[in-house]
């Protein structure tokens, strides 16, 4: 008994330490993207040759670019459009997602099988792949990078809702409903949606950071978001030569760290909705581990 209790105590800790590191990065990165919109240091785009490359000072507390611009302002605006971008391509995806993982959970097997078909196709493609397929396809910018972001996150979405609705459907309450004369569409919105929200915000949580990488490898190769605008993948893309030339580090460390630090927040807060939200599988999922290390 003692094992056991010291052992939910540890679960508890665990959860807690990655929801709490999680949700304050996220909160962080948001009250940056939020402030950014309303007052930057100095205007993103405006350039001061004279000051171009210095390093982090008073004046410029994160140094300048090639072209003078404030590094530190151009990381706040390069947040606002990045998780802009996450939230509106996730957010899309993840709607047109869970109607096709409901349809195809529900209805006849004439429907399921094509729309099942049709993700398994989406879902051969590496999300970054078939964002950039799709953004060579529809042309640059940053409405193009959210479209292909979502079509990328569609897939994810409705497997994990059919998967969902094919357990919960033959369940006792889905049968009673059913018995009790309530339509189809009834039964998906009163008794089953709310036993899926659970593991939608979870891999809502971590579709949030993959969306992120992707969106900063299409603005990387000049997909995403357009001059004079600010993202982090176009800082890292602008940065290239003169990490080469060893000159101005900062501008490849700053926008690479929060691109690396808005990944890690969400994950851990994944990690942390995850155990709290479904602590079974967090328990199995943690003992395995400790079979494993033995």
């Amino acid at each position: 008994m003692k094992q056991r209790s010291s052992f939910r105590k540890d679960n508890l800790k665990r959860y807690n330490l990655s929801l709490v590191v999680g949700g304050g990065v996220v909160a962080l990165l948001l009250a940056t993207a939020l402030i950014g919109a309303f007052y930057t240091p100095h205007p993103p785009a405006r350039q001061n040759i004279p000051a171009r490359l210095s390093p982090p000072s008073s004046a410029h507390l994160f140094g300048t670019d090639h072209l003078g611009r404030d590094t530190l302002s151009r990381l706040m605006e390069g947040a606002g459009n990045s998780l802009l971008v996450a939230f509106l391509a996730v957010g899309a995806g993840a709607f047109i997602g869970i109607a096709v993982g409901m349809a195809s959970g529900m209805l006849s097997s004439w429907i399921d099988e094509p729309l099942m078909r049709a993700t398994d196709f989406i879902m051969g493609f590496p999300i970054v792949l078939l964002a950039i397929l799709l953004t060579t396809i529809l042309g640059k910018g940053m409405r193009n990078s959210m479209i292909a972001i979502a079509v990328a996150n569609i897939p994810v979405f409705a497997r994990l809702v059919r998967g969902n609705l094919l357990s919960l459907r033959e369940r006792e309450f889905v049968v009673a409903a059913r018995a009790s004369g309530n339509s189809t569409g009834r039964i998906l919105l009163i008794h089953l949606l709310p036993n899926l929200l659970s593991p939608l915000i979870i891999q809502g949580t971590v579709s949030l950071g993959t969306a992120l990488l992707a969106d900063a490898g299409l603005s990387y190769l000049g997909l995403g978001v357009q001059p004079p605008h600010a993202s982090w993948g176009r800082m890292i893309y602008e940065a290239r030569l003169f990490l080469f030339l060893r000159q101005g580090p900062w501008l490849t460390v700053f926008p690479g760290g929060m691109i690396a630090l808005a990944i890690l927040g969400f994950n851990l807060l994944g990690d942390g909705l995850r155990d709290r939200l479904d602590p079974h599988s967090s328990y199995r999922l943690r003992a395995t581990r400790r079979a494993w290390s033995r």
